[in-house]
Parts: C-alpha cells; structure tokens; sequence
C-alpha cells in the first residue's frame, strides 16, 4: 500500500485573536516523494541566497523577497506529487455556541482538523500526520486525534493511519510550505490588501489554480480543494 504524509498547519485558530478568518490546511505527499521534495525547496532557498534552514513563513512575505515566494509556489503547482486542502472559517459569521453543547473552542478546533484530514484519506493507502505544536497543552488532544480518525476508517489497530504527531514547522519544509498556502487563502478571505507582495502571491495562486480561493471547490478536486465551513443547526 502506497503511504502519504500530511502535513497539517492553521491561521487564525485562536478564539479572541481579532482575526475573522480561521484556516486549517493540510499538505500532502506520498513518502517516496518527500525527501526530493524537500530538496527541491532547499534549491530553491539557496538559488534565492537564504540559508537552509530559512524558514518560508506567510508573516515573512515582502516586496524583497516576492520572487522567491513565487518560485516557491509555483514548485507546488509544478509537483504533480504535492496536494492541498484548507477549510475557510469566518469566525465572526458562525458565531459558535460552544457552552451550549458542552464543548468549548479547543475541542472543536480538534474536531475541524478532523474534517480537514478525514476528507484526504483513501482506503487503499496509509498515513502518517504530521501537526505543528499548537500549545504544550495538545498532546493530549493530538493523541485522541488519532484515535478518532482511526475508528472513522475501523482502523483499529492504527495500521492505516501510522501516526498523528506533533512536529516543530521551523524543522519541517512542508509544514512551512502549508503556512505559504494557508497564508494565501486567508488573505484572500480576510480581504486584507496592504501588502504588495501578498497581493502577488494571491494573485499567482489564483491563477494557477482556477479558484477565486473564497469559494467551495469540487469535493475531489486534488491540488487546491477548499471547504468554506458552516455549522449545521446542531454543529458545536
């Protein structure tokens, strides 16, 4: 069975943040894949003078460096081998009831990286997730992350999905280069539009992919796939 990597990664999470837009994103990619993968980005790093360890981060975005952050996204685009998908969430306009179903913003921040993951896994294959730390609070919930996809997929004794884990994004390339996209999409929903650069990397992803990035994609769509998110009547 052919195994995948996701590589997980959000904007915007926290409950009183002062910003409308939550996005999740999850990059994918097959394991025999991720090792050239993250060499290419490196080239890429280095034929831009930045040192390997650079970090690709949506905050760092700026006129002096857009043409490497394009280079960047235009090497996802151009990787037949690498896939996408983001949930879109305007905080403001769900105005979740946590307290009324016995839940509070943490938990279902969990239950939406569920349905963030949960959408990508195919029964022929096998998983290992990777989520950048959130808190020193989320191993617990990382665990029963795990558990809980495991048993959507009757995957029992965890042989589909091998691992939900925590990693640090600094050390990751894919987990930076979900920030890249992430960062893109919600710009894009946020409607912020002071920074140039950004603006340019918007626009690139927009072209690239065919999507406006503030609407719902096809359910199978594989490079760009987006979920803008409502809550059904009894959602918490």
């Amino acid at each position: 069975m052919r195994r995948f990597s996701i590589y997980c990664d959000e904007s915007g999470h926290l409950e009183r943040d002062e910003q409308r837009i939550m996005v999740l994103g999850a990059l994918w990619c097959p394991e025999e894949r991720i090792r050239e993968s993250a060499v290419r980005l490196r080239e890429i790093k280095a034929r831009h003078g930045m040192a390997p360890g650079f970090e690709v981060k949506w905050t760092k975005v700026s006129p002096a460096k857009v043409q490497f952050y394009l280079d960047i996204l235009d090497y996802f685009f151009d990787d037949d081998d690498l896939g996408f998908r983001a949930v879109v969430i305007d905080k403001e306009q769900v105005q979740l009831d946590h307290a009324s179903f016995g839940s509070d913003h943490d938990t279902w921040y969990y239950k939406m990286l569920f349905l963030l993951v949960h959408h990508l896994l195919e029964p022929e294959a096998k998983y290992r997730v990777y989520v950048d730390i959130k808190d020193t609070r989320s191993r617990d919930k990382v665990r029963k992350l795990h558990e809980v996809l495991c048993n959507s997929r009757y995957d029992f004794r965890q042989q589909v999905i091998e691992t939900v884990q925590q990693v640090r994004s600094h050390e990751v390339e894919h987990v930076q280069l979900a920030d890249l996209l992430i960062g893109a999409v919600a710009y894009a929903n946020r409607g912020d539009g002071a920074n140039s650069a950004k603006q340019a990397l918007v626009a690139r992803m927009r072209s690239r992919s065919g999507y406006s990035l503030m609407r719902n994609t096809l359910m199978k769509e594989s490079k760009v796939n987006l979920l803008q998110w409502r809550p059904s009547r009894l959602a918490a």
